[in-house]
């Protein structure tokens, strides 16, 4: 009797493998979906947890962006500066000085009007008032609209009028002007397919449909009086193969009513890549010449501002020909409310003569930002699934192989749309896509005996993958643009000045936080208080704002609050060069410290009690629930109150003994505050997280803390002898906005 052939071993090896059931199909896809899904939620839900107050709510940008407008001011069209650097300060918002943006979406929603965004603005000025129209796009409708504001103080702070004017249609560019004492704006109805002439009726917030000016599709269109007659500029989507940007045509006539004669050369190109074509805002005279604004590089939403000098214009020849043109811009990214693109500029002089004052749109973020993060997330999310179909594979819980009936051809009568021969040929690239798909699935099916020390390691890794791939996906969903905006206050923007104590051996340090913390938003500038040894050159440190380096006689802690005539902000933040934290961390101490000036904000709260007083740390006074010091290593303040009384002479033997122990310069700043005040002196804000450097560079005073809290609760007894008790005491999280739990 012949012998039976052996079996293969890969099939002997094969039983062996399936000797212990894998997984159901159900309970694996059930388990990976709950395991993903929980890393999802938890990851959406991690970093900093503290919700805006209501005050301080954001709206909620749209796929466009999230544009807003800025104010500049200077001596020239080409010379203008941030308002921020004017040093214009108003005590009605804490705003020391006011910074841009000086209208955003949140100013309009505000006012009683839904917008996700503020572009395109135009000023317009009448005696001593400064309206600014502009388009805002309403997220309900997904319209633009046209909404107004109205400045009194040269632009520094705006009163929002809202909506003025609504049509069936989309509204953008409100040209504003006047003409034989009556006020006309000209906004661009390209969705109407014309180009509409309204009329103030009562300015700024009721206007009439006076007549159409052009029975054309026109965009960003501008009218200017030059050398006699009147020139309408703007890019024409009714020509055959338009672009919008790169395309310019031109009209004339004896009034800005028309009739309007098309020129000789329509269409118009500009330069010879014709960018720029578009308009970009208002054309300006100066020095009498005629400048024309047109849309940088990019594209429908630009990514600059271009100048051109018009050298030609007639009615039968037009020449134009690019000028430098740079406005000081801050090179924060997305940190800075227009890091990312600006498309449009409006500037006029002032009615003084002195001053030229300009508004600018700007984004944060590119063009096609929230697409990108989108697309990217799911793409992410569909390596995910993939993987997750792979490894159920591999250790057995999904059978791969596909049944070969669903290549089967079917019986069904014949549609007529293919012939026989087409059906065939698709039956056969079918079978032959499913023969293959299963052998692949009978290739990779069972490979991981996920019970064997060795699978269970291959899984540990594929499952890490998984969340850690999800996690990435996650965030790029729902993760925002990754912008740490600042918080305004009253709907004014501020800046402050970011000053921090340190000396040679603490040089990589050093250049660590003036790389993080100059892209910060609200940082105007950096001042180096350089106690001993050589300094740093000023190239050898990256910053992208101006960073001044103090270097002090003395070794003293003193030198931390030396008077500074130099310091151009009303706040400081004294931070100690080992703390990094998050640029969102500063942020909401600084609006803290707005809402409450004349108080210390720090984020390392303290309690000095008992009798004697004795110095306790972060952990005993959350135990106590309450605290009454925080530490100036990281805390804002009014350094012309604060410094004036560290420097004063009541503090004179304060500061001998912070210097016979080389200890205590912020406990006796407390001290001043609490014995110049009958009400709270500090308040605390908790960071999302921070990292104490001196661990890895062990040069910190305080490495011995025993040592260190010994000392501070001498000087806590000196202090409570000259300058009384530090009797009032803060409880954490009664503030009201969360950030002080």
């Amino acid at each position: 009797m012949a012998s039976s052939p052996p079996r293969p071993a890969s099939a002997a090896a094969h039983r062996r493998r399936i000797q212990a059931p894998p997984p159901s199909a159900v309970a694996y896809l059930s388990a990976a979906v709950a395991l993903l899904v929980l890393a999802a939620v938890a990851f959406s839900r991690a970093g900093p947890s503290f919700p805006h107050p209501p005050a301080t709510r954001r709206c909620r940008p749209d796929a466009e962006g999230s544009w807003s407008a800025g104010v500049f001011l200077g001596d020239s069209p080409f010379s203008l500066e941030p308002i921020e650097h004017w040093g214009i300060s108003k005590a009605d918002g804490a705003a020391w000085p006011v910074a841009n943006p000086v209208v955003t979406c949140a100013d309009v929603e505000e006012s009683g009007f839904p917008s996700s965004f503020v572009a395109k603005p135009f000023l317009f000025l009448q005696g001593d008032a400064i309206y600014l129209f502009f388009e805002t796009k309403n997220p309900i409708t997904s319209q633009g609209d046209i909404a107004a504001a109205v400045s009194k103080d040269a632009g520094a702070t705006w009163q929002q009028l809202g909506v003025v004017l609504d049509e069936e249609w989309h509204l953008s560019y409100p040209y504003v002007f006047s003409y034989k004492n009556k006020v006309y704006m000209m906004p661009e109805s390209s969705k109407n397919g014309d180009l509409r002439l309204y009329r103030a009726l009562d300015f700024p917030l009721k206007w009439k449909m006076d007549k159409v000016l052009l029975k054309k599709p026109l965009v960003d269109s501008v009218i200017v009086k030059f050398q006699g007659p009147y020139w309408l500029l703007g890019t024409d989507l009714s020509s055959n193969g338009a672009k919008q940007n790169k395309e310019l045509s031109i009209w004339y006539s004896n009034s800005p009513l028309g009739p309007w004669i098309p020129h000789k050369q329509n269409l118009i190109h500009t330069t010879g890549n014709r960018l720029g074509a578009r308009n970009g805002g208002r054309p300006f005279i100066y020095n009498g010449n005629l400048y024309r604004v047109g849309k940088g590089q990019g594209g429908g939403s630009g990514h600059g501002i271009q100048v051109f000098k018009v050298e030609v214009l007639k009615p039968n020849e037009y020449k134009e020909v690019e000028v430098p043109f740079v406005i000081n811009k801050q090179l924060k990214g997305q940190n800075a409310w227009n890091g990312a693109r600006s498309h449009h500029l409006d500037v006029q002089q002032l009615p003084s003569g002195q001053l030229w004052i300009g508004v600018m749109d700007g984004d944060r973020v590119p063009s096609g930002d929230a697409f990108h993060r989108l697309t990217t997330g799911y793409m992410l999310y569909g390596v995910v699934l993939i993987l997750v179909l792979l490894l159920g594979g591999l250790i057995g819980a999904i059978n791969c192989a596909l049944p070969l009936r669903w290549c089967l051809p079917h019986t069904e009568k014949r549609s007529g749309l293919f012939n026989v021969e087409q059906r065939f040929f698709l039956y056969h690239k079918l079978c032959s896509l499913i023969s293959n798909l299963s052998k692949l699935g009978s290739l990779i099916g069972g490979r991981i005996n996920y019970r064997t020390w060795k699978g269970k390691v291959y899984v540990v890794v594929v499952v890490l993958i998984l969340v850690v791939v999800t996690c990435v996906g996650t965030h790029y969903i729902y993760g925002g643009n990754g912008a740490e905006e600042p918080y305004p206050v009253k709907g004014k923007y501020s800046q402050f000045t970011l000053l921090t104590m340190t000396y040679d051996a603490r040089l990589w340090n050093l250049k660590m936080f003036v790389e993080h913390y100059s892209k910060c938003a609200s940082v105007r500038d950096i001042v180096v208080v350089w106690n001993k040894g050589q300094p740093p050159a000023q190239a050898e440190l990256n910053s992208v704002v101006p960073v001044r380096i103090r270097v002090e006689d003395k070794n003293s802690l003193n030198n931390r609050f030396n008077l500074d005539s130099e310091i151009k902000t009303r706040a400081v933040m004294e931070l100690d060069d080992d703390i990094m934290m998050t640029c969102d961390d500063l942020e909401r101490g600084f609006k803290v410290w707005r809402e409450h000036p004349d108080r210390i904000i720090g984020y390392y709260p303290r309690l000095s009690e008992g009798s004697p007083l004795e110095y306790r740390n972060e952990r005993y006074a959350r135990q106590q629930g309450r605290y009454n010091m925080v530490l100036t290593g990281a805390a804002f303040m009014d350094h012309g109150v604060a410094f004036k009384r560290y420097w004063s002479k009541e503090a004179e033997v304060g500061r001998q003994i912070v210097d016979s122990f080389f200890n205590c310069e912020d406990v006796l700043l407390n001290f001043l505050f609490a014995n110049a005040s009958l009400t709270s002196t500090v308040e605390y804000v908790k960071p999302a997280w921070a990292i104490d450097m001196s661990k890895f560079s062990g040069v910190a005073i305080s490495r011995n803390t025993q040592a260190h809290y010994h000392v501070r609760s001498k000087c806590l007894a000196k202090f409570s002898e000259m300058y009384g008790n530090l009797t009032d005491k803060r409880f954490f999280n009664s503030r009201g906005d969360s950030w002080d739990v």
